[in-house]
């Protein structure tokens, strides 16, 4: 029922990218994941079949899809084998680009977003810092007016995509002793002088994608890279955030919905006492259980995703569908990992890699206790 929302062109194009990530990259995932990081042409192959502009404007190189094209490519890419890849895309395509194509000028879109849609140039995402996380109105980092330019003095950390990022989004601090009216955006190339990466971070899972530490020294960074008006930052980067959100949840629903099937298979395959793991009623409660769950989950990711599509701007539901989404891949995740038996628990078999990635979206782009917080407000309480 909830596949009725796609259309013969939503299909076209999920046939489409299917076939790129089974052809070119899924192929690549176990290289890539021993290897620490993929290489650059990942972006500029999706930007050159138009995956990474899928719902942005023609006039700055989008394909001036639909919302629901954002489903399309989250949901296919979750097939590509390696969490740190379909997680190093989607901050290209619905985490750094939206910003600079809602609040952006002219001048802007050409300069970032043209380029960043066509896999030319790579951007990161700066809002977390060492001291602050989800609490943005927290951030230190700060960029004092002086003349033409901000001096940038900070650091930000946990940033995907940090160490190979040609450009950065910014979030930082214009007025010091303001909390939510005091923050602005700002796009920063990151061969800056002042602009470091610190370090690359070391992580239980995603490992295929670069996370990096940033400190920014004395940085001038012209006041025309300001994006948007000065003090607004605060609302334009909880805009941003709905959008990352509900790509995750999209991304949650079909990395379970893989996981399932690719354990079915191993269980029909797998004997133990004398008969098929998959034919002990435990086994097929547990795939009932986890394919009621996925259907669930995605049922109100869709659901949020038409009224995103038709200009609505639901916060509560698109929490809720973060929420209950990732919440929704990690378990299926772990029921899956223990249904491969000690085999789950080894390195070569793939759902252990699953099983670790899928951990990182119970505490990116909001961790869950505030996500709790979110719905607990539009409650009334």
């Amino acid at each position: 029922m909830a596949q009725a929302i796609f259309t013969e062109e939503h299909e076209e194009l999920r046939r489409s990218i299917r076939a790129f990530v089974e052809k070119e990259l899924r192929p690549h995932a176990d290289e890539w994941e021993e290897a620490g990081e993929f290489p650059n042409w990942v972006f500029e192959r999706m930007g050159e079949l138009g995956y990474l502009g899928l719902h942005h404007p023609v006039d700055y190189g989008g394909s001036g899809g639909d919302y629901l094209t954002m489903l399309v490519r989250e949901e296919e890419m979750a097939a590509c084998g390696s969490g740190g890849v379909s997680m190093a895309v989607s901050v290209q395509a619905e985490y750094v680009t939206p910003p600079i194509a809602k609040f952006g000028t002219h001048e802007q879109k050409e300069r970032w977003l043209r380029p960043a849609l066509e896999g030319r140039r790579i951007g990161a995402l700066g809002i977390t810092e060492p001291d602050a996380g989800s609490d943005v109105a927290g951030i230190r980092t700060r960029a004092a007016r002086d003349g033409d330019e901000y001096v940038v003095n900070g650091a930000k950390t946990f940033i995907t995509n940090g160490c190979r990022a040609d450009f950065l989004l910014l979030v930082a601090k214009t007025d010091p002793e303001a909390r939510h009216a005091g923050i602005s955006l700002f796009l920063v190339d990151t061969d800056t002088p002042g602009f470091e990466v610190a370090r690359r971070l070391d992580k239980v899972g995603m490992w295929s994608s670069d996370t990096a530490e940033l400190r920014f020294t004395d940085m001038r960074v012209p006041a025309q890279n300001l994006l948007g008006e000065e003090g607004k930052g605060f609302h334009q980067i909880m805009w941003e955030l709905q959008g990352e959100r509900l790509a995750a949840a999209a991304g949650a629903c079909a990395g379970a919905q893989n996981l399932i099937e690719t354990t079915m298979e191993y269980t029909k395959g797998r004997e133990a006492f004398g008969q098929r793991i998959a034919d002990f009623q435990a086994t097929k409660h547990k795939f009932a259980e986890m394919q009621t769950m996925v259907d669930a989950a995605r049922a109100l990711v869709y659901e949020t995703a038409v009224k995103v599509n038709e200009g609505d701007y639901p916060v509560r539901e698109i929490t809720e569908a973060k929420l209950l989404a990732t919440r929704m891949h990690f378990q299926v995740a772990d029921v899956c990992l223990q249904l491969h038996g000690g085999y789950g628990y080894m390195m070569e078999f793939p759902v252990q890699r699953a099983w670790r990635d899928s951990r990182l979206a119970r505490i990116g782009a909001g961790a869950d206790e505030v996500m709790l917080d979110y719905i607990a407000k539009h409650m009334g309480l």
